[in-house]
């Protein structure tokens, strides 16, 4: 991991050169971040950055994504802070996962001082909107799920399934962001009777490549459609939650930008 965490990180270093940009934060996302990654599994790197504050004057707009690098070994790439704080208004799921990453890169003051936006002391957020998370959960278990009808099924598909399934049920439970790790979503919400089947999987999946198949589980199967009609109905029935302000990201946007307050 060393090494390849060296080779990450001098990725970034090149990205802030040739991009002129500074990256305020870089983890790993996807299924190394989430806890069940197969020996090939490749590495989802992800990045938040801030450009110069001319940058942002111009009449012809700059991207505000960075594409980076995608093939069997890394998928890099980043979100401009303007393009990060909007999409955390609006209380997209990806901006929560990012922040609670337990692989980091690069880290920073500057995100530092976001961080507490994104989750205070209490645990809440006023970004989050319990509803519509419920709701990308439930679609991201829907997707997957289509996968496990067949006799032989991708065995990470389960783990695909159940993750957004079980954070559903911590959204349900609690009204606060999911935690990123699987294990930690498992030891609260995943049945007991359940543990030793997802042991066993978890365990195969340490050693089976990414597209590795295996005999469809029943009993998963039959838990997974149980959840889901449970869940919808959950969803549809929770209340909605009133946004944060706009002006507070603002204000965070221009002291990132411009370097006041530091």
């Amino acid at each position: 991991m060393e090494s390849m965490e060296k080779i990450i990180k001098e990725k970034l270093a090149e990205i802030e050169q040739k991009e002129n940009v500074r990256i305020i934060y870089a983890v790993e996302s996807g299924s190394r971040a989430w806890g069940f990654a197969s020996p090939d599994s490749d590495y989802d790197v992800r990045f938040v950055y801030v450009r110069r504050p001319e940058d942002y004057l111009r009449i012809d707009e700059i991207p505000d994504v960075i594409e980076w690098q995608l093939d069997e070994v890394y998928d890099v790439n980043g979100w401009d802070l303007k393009k990060f704080l909007y999409l955390l208004y609006k209380s997209n799921q990806t901006a929560f996962e990012w922040a609670q990453s337990p692989i980091v890169y690069c880290n920073s003051e500057e995100w530092q001082k976001i961080l507490p936006v994104l989750c205070n002391d209490c645990n809440h957020c006023d970004y989050f909107n319990p509803k519509g998370a419920m709701f990308h959960y439930l679609k991201l278990a829907e997707n997957n799920n289509r996968h496990l009808k067949s006799e032989n099924v991708k065995l990470k598909k389960y783990f695909y399934v159940l993750r957004p399934l079980l954070a559903c049920r911590w959204i349900e439970d609690r009204r606060t962001p999911p935690p990123i790790l699987f294990s930690e979503l498992a030891g609260g919400y995943l049945p007991a009777a359940l543990t030793g089947e997802v042991n066993r999987l978890l365990s195969a999946k340490e050693t089976a490549p990414e597209k590795g198949m295996i005999p469809r589980v029943e009993v998963l199967a039959e838990y997974i459609e149980n959840e889901l009609c449970k869940l919808k109905i959950a969803a549809e029935n929770m209340p909605p939650r009133e946004k944060g302000s706009m002006e507070r990201l603002n204000k965070i946007f221009c002291e990132t930008v411009m370097g006041d307050g530091n």
